[in-house]
């Protein structure tokens, strides 16, 4: 990334307020105080600000006169002398200069290795703050790369999900038409297996009435039976009270006798014939009446019992 660049009243003005706070104007210090920038090219632009300030604008001088002119020379030659004398003065106070100026170069330097040590006490203290913040920026960076890989990890997963989701949707759309189409097949068997047993029921009822009927037609011929097979059991022992009487006339009533007792006996079978007949109507009736419309199809006639008229 390219450093920000700054103007030079900017870094003017930040040396000033360093000065005015009783800090050391160096590179790093005027990079703290105006938040960027390179120490090397702020610190020169202090140093040339500082140099500017220091010159001192001289007036051009006009030219002597002629007759000023000569009266300089001679006085120049008279002060030769004078100045020869002086020459011993000017080397004692050029050496005693010379030495000020050792010490003045002394301290200078001396001055300097302070103010190289302030800067890089600034520079020191100013990378330290640098590395601080660059561990944070990489601290950050490295949360950052971990959320990233996260967040790629969990949209990759919420992809999978996302197909195996709509998979199943499908699937699941799929057995539900197929189920849709079950019930609806389910529901028409149901209502042909429901009109299937109304007429079974209804059948049942024809055939119900029509075994009522029978068994109310049996029921009057056995009691027509049993009034005639008491007659046939009155004529019996009226026929073996006569036997004894009869025995002169064994030929003509012999033959009725036998007629009779043949006569007594088949109506006597015939009795337990409708009997047991009507009995096997009664169950039937119970069962019928019990069982009206839950037997299942094929049942119903498998289940009746056989008619008395072909039974017999």
């Amino acid at each position: 990334m390219r450093p920000a660049e700054y103007t030079t009243e900017e870094i003017i003005q930040a040396g000033q307020d360093l000065q005015a706070g009783g800090r050391n104007v160096t590179g790093f210090a005027l990079r703290s105080r105006i938040g960027g920038g390179n120490p090397n090219r702020l610190k020169q632009v202090w140093d040339e600000h500082l140099a500017k300030s220091a010159v001192t604008h001289t007036e051009p001088v006009a030219e002597l006169p002629i007759e000023v002119a000569e009266q300089v020379m001679a006085v120049t030659k008279a002060l030769t002398d004078r100045l020869a004398s002086l020459a011993v003065d000017l080397n004692d106070k050029a050496v005693k200069a010379a030495e000020r100026r050792v010490s003045e170069v002394v301290r200078a330097a001396g001055e300097q290795r302070e103010q190289a040590e302030r800067e890089l006490v600034d520079a020191a203290t100013t990378v330290d703050e640098l590395e601080s913040a660059m561990e944070v920026a990489q601290a950050e960076i490295a949360s950052r790369d971990a959320r990233i890989a996260k967040l790629s990890s969990d949209l990759q997963t919420q992809a999978v999900e996302l197909a195996s989701v709509q998979s199943e949707a499908k699937h699941l759309q799929a057995e539900l038409a197929t189920a849709k189409a079950d019930l609806e097949a389910e529901r028409r068997q149901r209502a042909e297996d429901a009109e299937r047993r109304q007429m079974e029921a209804d059948q049942l009822r024809g055939e119900l009435a029509t075994i009522r009927a029978k068994a109310e037609s049996d029921h009057t011929a056995l009691i027509e039976t049993k009034a005639e097979l008491k007659s046939v059991r009155a004529d019996l022992v009226e026929c073996r009270d006569g036997m004894a009487q009869a025995q002169q006339a064994a030929a003509t009533s012999g033959a009725r006798a036998e007629e009779i007792t043949k006569r007594a006996e088949g109506l006597t079978s015939e009795l337990d014939r409708i009997a047991k007949q009507n009995a096997d109507l009664v169950l039937t009736l119970a069962e019928a009446a019990k069982q009206p419309a839950t037997r299942a199809p094929g049942n119903s006639k498998g289940s009746r019992k056989p008619d008395p008229d072909t039974s017999a």
